[in-house]
């Protein structure tokens, strides 16, 4: 099944799957037609359940839903602006030190303002 919301890219990594490939999986079904409804729904918290990576992703799904819903022009859910969708400390995609300027300078602003580092071209899938 490929997931056609955050909230259900959320419960296939909590049952085990990569957050990787059902992001992936999701995007590809976004991207073939955008709407709210795959946004609205607030992903389950993984941050007690994936105590290493929960946090970054329970952050990074926040993160998609704003930039998804900017680049749209759709509505960003409520729960993407919850405080505890921000992590404390910075996150880099990569854990090379050569790539965090790059990283700092080309991170969008959805997941800058998280803490979250990543490519400009986080959310590509051509």
């Amino acid at each position: 099944m490929r997931p056609r919301t955050l909230a259900e890219v959320a419960a296939l990594v909590a049952q085990g799957h990569s957050f990787n490939l059902a992001l992936f999986e999701f995007l590809d079904e976004f991207y073939e037609a955008p709407n709210a409804s795959s946004l609205e729904s607030e992903p389950q918290r993984l941050a007690s359940a994936l105590l290493e990576t929960g946090p970054v992703i329970d952050c990074y799904l926040a993160a998609v839903a704003e930039d998804l819903g900017q680049r749209f022009n759709l509505p960003t859910p409520q729960w993407a602006g919850a405080e505890d969708r921000k992590l404390r400390r910075p996150w880099f995609a990569s854990s090379l030190a050569s790539l965090r300027a790059v990283l700092i300078r080309e991170s969008p602003p959805a997941f800058r303002s998280r803490n979250l580092f990543v490519s400009e071209n986080a959310l590509s899938r051509a």
